[in-house]
């Protein structure tokens, strides 16, 4: 009896050593735990410190902290329903000036039981051509139109028919559309500086898919080479908002650094803040869409070469500086280095279909290696269809675009390209003249920036002469409206730019008459004029710039873009 007692009592010494044991190590696991959450979040605060700063990480607070209680306002019941009752008011508005009605318009909405002769086909074709719309044959849309000429349309047309059928994803069918494509690749590498024996391209389908793909390689590199599971990328805030768009497909953290009067350059402190070894990616314009200004790009290689071991990859957007942007220093006019000539860059995108007068649906992206090039691919190896690779986001795509923007590169070609540099940028610098310098002009607007390209932005002067009021620059834009001119507004800071294409170069002189004749009507007057309706651009800024929360807006944008398709 007293040796099973004895037992026992062993038994349960050793059951509560093992259990004492067992909770000393949930414990130390539990501890373990909470420090490793403890110096993740430790380090994401002294990150977010570091880049932003305390004064702005409390303005960020604030701002975010407004935003939301602003956003639990808009959600109750009462003010919701407004809210819901005005922008469908807005949409209905968009729906009956943007699709067509009446007693004249026919509908198709079903196929024909019938297929049409080519001759009705030909015939709504001429009506759809000759509906009312924005005069860009007469040169009065900013961008939008990258017209070569119509001997160049011509021909683009001829290499449409000739390769309608084709797809590059098959190149043993269609080997010649394998060959345009290498070439057009090849030949833009050539304008950038590419690396002797080395550097590699894509074309996509434009501007956004390229920088999608230059996004989406950085990504796949730093996760393959360095590990970054929490991918971050730093961009000047009026980088493309492209970029914002693949931050929100591919999940990842995207900061916007600053671009400060006057130069409106990226601020290159607050991007060397921002670095960390989350950052798989650096961003800079040559040039930007808002204000064509060409950033810091020599800065930038160097910050992007001295973050990590072996260098942070650096993209410069070229999609609108297009082929002018490496025209200029072969013209003769002023340019920073921006291209591959710059070590620290290692992609690019440049949209063919813009000032390369390539159909639209034309852009490529570039690479410094092919090894990079690669991270953008797409390779399935055991699917039942077969062995399925793509170079980017489409599968099948059209040849006849690339037959089209191959046979625009070498009909144009270097010189072609160099005259309508100059003639572009002629236009450019007199328009840029009569704003800074023209008596009217220059006492209401303000240059934004010191721009080198094609677009020029500016805005409402701040300060005008004391005998003046300052006007409204959405004002501006919504009478060049009613002129049959369609520019574009801009926001933070409220501006308008004007992306001169060849269109606009042989009427640029009535295009300063007509913005003299708005400003001076413009002037002194308030939101939206003379007190009656605001104008399109006047209500939707006035509405945007007024809202902290922006759900309204996307709500308004939602409604336009479910317009486009009602039939």
């Amino acid at each position: 009896m007293p040796s099973s007692l004895s037992t026992l009592r062993k038994q349960y010494a050793l059951r509560s050593t093992r259990q004492q044991l067992l909770a000393q190590a949930l414990d130390l696991l539990r501890n373990f735990l909470l420090l490793l959450f403890l110096l993740k979040y430790t380090r994401k605060t002294f990150r977010h410190l570091r880049g932003y700063g305390i004064l702005g990480s409390l303005r960020l607070l604030y701002r975010d902290t407004y935003k939301r209680l602003y956003g639990v306002f808009l959600g109750l019941p009462f003010v919701k329903e407004r809210v819901k009752a005005d922008v469908d008011k807005a949409v209905k508005e968009l729906e009956a000036k943007l699709v067509p009605s009446g007693p004249g318009v026919v509908r198709h909405r079903t196929l024909p039981v019938e297929g049409w002769s080519a001759e009705q086909v030909r015939e709504e074709l001429e009506k759809l051509g000759g509906m009312p719309h924005t005069r860009w044959e007469d040169g009065r849309v900013s961008g939008a139109v990258y017209h070569g000429g119509t001997e160049l349309s011509d021909l683009q047309a001829e290499a449409f028919k000739k390769f309608g059928v084709s797809n590059p994803i098959h190149p043993d069918v269609f080997p010649g559309v394998r060959k345009m494509e290498a070439e057009v690749v090849a030949m833009t590498l050539g304008l950038f500086h590419a690396p002797e024996g080395g550097g590699a391209g894509v074309t996509t389908s434009g501007g956004t898919e390229s920088i999608l793909m230059a996004v989406l390689a950085a990504r796949q590199k730093g996760y393959a080479e360095r590990g970054v599971r929490e991918p971050e990328m730093v961009i000047p805030e009026t980088a493309h908002t492209a970029f914002r768009k693949a931050g929100e497909y591919f999940q990842i953290k995207v900061h916007l650094a600053p671009c400060p009067a006057p130069s409106y350059k990226v601020h290159l402190p607050s991007v060397r803040r921002l670095l960390n070894p989350n950052t798989i990616l650096l961003v800079g314009s040559a040039p930007n869409f808002p204000h064509g200004i060409i950033d810091d790009i020599p800065a930038l290689s160097r910050l992007a070469l001295a973050h990590t071991r072996g260098g942070t990859p650096l993209h410069v957007d070229c999609c609108l500086g297009s082929f002018l942007t490496p025209m200029l220093a072969r013209a003769g006019l002023p340019c920073p280095q921006f291209d591959f000539a710059l070590p620290g860059v290692t992609s690019l995108s440049v949209d063919t279909h813009k000032y390369g007068f390539a159909p639209k649906g034309n852009s490529v992206v570039l690479y410094r290696s092919q090894a990079l090039r690669r991270y953008q691919y797409y390779i399935c190896p055991d699917w039942s269809g077969g062995v399925y690779a793509s170079p980017g986001l489409a599968g099948s795509r059209p040849g006849a675009l690339i037959a089209g923007c191959w046979a625009s590169l070498m009909k144009t070609g270097e010189s072609g390209y160099l005259a309508t540099c100059l003639s572009i940028i002629t236009a450019r610098q007199e328009l840029e003249t009569a704003i800074r310098s023209n008596p009217i002009l220059s006492q209401s607007l303000t240059v934004i920036g010191n721009p080198l390209v094609s677009v020029l932005a500016f805005r409402a002067r701040p300060n005008p002469p004391q005998s003046l009021f300052q006007l409204d620059i959405y004002d501006v834009a919504d009478a060049m409206s009613a002129k049959g001119w369609h520019l574009n507004a801009l926001q933070d800071p409220p501006a308008m730019h004007i992306a001169v294409t060849l269109p606009i170069v042989p009427v640029v002189h009535e295009l300063i008459k007509d913005l003299e004749a708005v400003v001076e009507a413009c002037r002194g007057k308030g939101r939206g004029g003379d007190g009656g309706k605001q104008g399109d651009a006047a209500a939707l800024y006035g509405v945007a710039g007024a809202l902290p929360d922006k759900r309204v807006v996307r709500e308004l944008a939602g409604g336009f873009l479910d317009t486009l398709y009602l039939a």
